[in-house]
């Protein structure tokens, strides 16, 4: 088999996999099936849930909004979030900074407040104003998260809904060790984000090198695998598989781009730059076989639609097409 035919392989399965070819008309089981839904925009959930033909209705609370691996924001479900969170049990920077006595201390104390209502950043930065410092009160109450990450990394908080920037209280503790969950979630990725390498999962799990070499010592012999130009792929999905679409939306952070460190059966090199930006935004972006060929977004209420080289007037008009369909549909 050639190289090209190997790569179109690896896309249909992909596609396969992860619901871009069929559909999963439920949106709980889609993001317990891809382990989460990147939700760094929160559109982006309801654009990946409608592509892939799931039901959206009461979407903003039926998942929860929390940060998952390599510090990103996804809409997860519940009972799901024991297990995930055990990855990366209660991480942060912060304790580097200063300390994890104070941080901790810190912790319970916001956790306190929260049990008396109070639920956003700037009631929390006025509230700790006079104990510490401008510039700790700004590491702490961050936009990006500070102490919150290190509450939801512990399973104690998450946002009150996918749209909100306020936190409730959750309690979804992780009860399993990092050992205890690793190869249940590793299969899990294989069998929905596969064909895929060890890398690609030490990418999408947000490893560094350490936890890099658990996984590859985990025994992995019974899942199908191949060799492409050196490298496994592993495919712990079932054989069968639709053909690659001729036409597909795919949402902003879609998994099928963000979830790999190879990203070539999916996106041309010469367009990389213009769907990933410099400041790590994943655009929203279009499909042609298989292959990413433009960008699209709802902007101001009305479909937007670029194609980086220029496309017949029919796949034009289908692409706007099923863009208004998502505007529709999120009205």
């Amino acid at each position: 088999m050639t190289q090209a035919k190997i790569l179109e392989h690896i896309e249909r399965k992909r596609m396969h996999n992860l619901y871009l070819s069929r559909s999963c008309r439920d949106l709980e089981t889609l993001s317990h099936e891809l382990m989460g839904l990147h939700s760094w925009f929160y559109r982006n959930v309801a654009f990946s849930a409608l592509i892939r033909g799931a039901d959206i209705a009461n979407w903003k609370t039926k998942l929860t909004k929390t940060w998952l691996y390599r510090g990103t924001l996804h809409g997860v479900v519940y009972d799901d979030l024991p297990g995930l969170l055990a990855l990366h049990p209660g991480e942060s920077y912060l304790t580097g900074m200063f300390g994890k006595q104070l941080i901790e201390t810190l912790a319970d104390e916001v956790v306190r407040y929260m049990e008396d209502g109070v639920t956003s950043r700037a009631e929390f930065r006025r509230i700790f104003s006079a104990q510490y410092s401008p510039e700790m009160i700004e590491s702490l109450f961050s936009p990006w998260g500070g102490i919150f990450v290190y509450l939801a990394r512990q399973g104690r908080v998450a946002f009150r809904d996918m749209t909100s920037r306020d936190f409730d209280l959750i309690s979804a503790e992780p009860n399993e060790s990092f050992e205890e969950v690793l190869p249940e979630l590793v299969r899990q990725y294989f069998t929905v984000y596969g064909p895929a390498t060890l890398s690609d999962a030490a990418w999408f799990f947000g490893f560094w090198k350490e936890e890099a070499n658990v996984l590859r010592k985990l025994p992995l012999d019974d899942i199908a695998s191949f060799e492409l130009e050196g490298v496994r792929y592993y495919d712990a999905s079932a054989d069968e598989t639709e053909e690659i679409p001729p036409l597909t939306l795919l949402s902003g952070f879609d998994p099928i781009v963000v979830s790999y460190t190879d990203r070539r059966a999916v996106m041309p090199a010469e367009y990389k730059n213009r769907v990933v930006l410099k400041s790590g935004i994943c655009s929203p972006s279009i499909a042609i076989d298989g292959r990413i060929a433009g960008i699209w977004n709802i902007t101001k209420n009305e479909p937007v639609v670029e194609f980086f080289e220029k496309q017949p007037k029919r796949v034009v008009s289908e692409a706007k097409a099923r863009v208004d369909a998502i505007r529709w549909q999120m009205r």
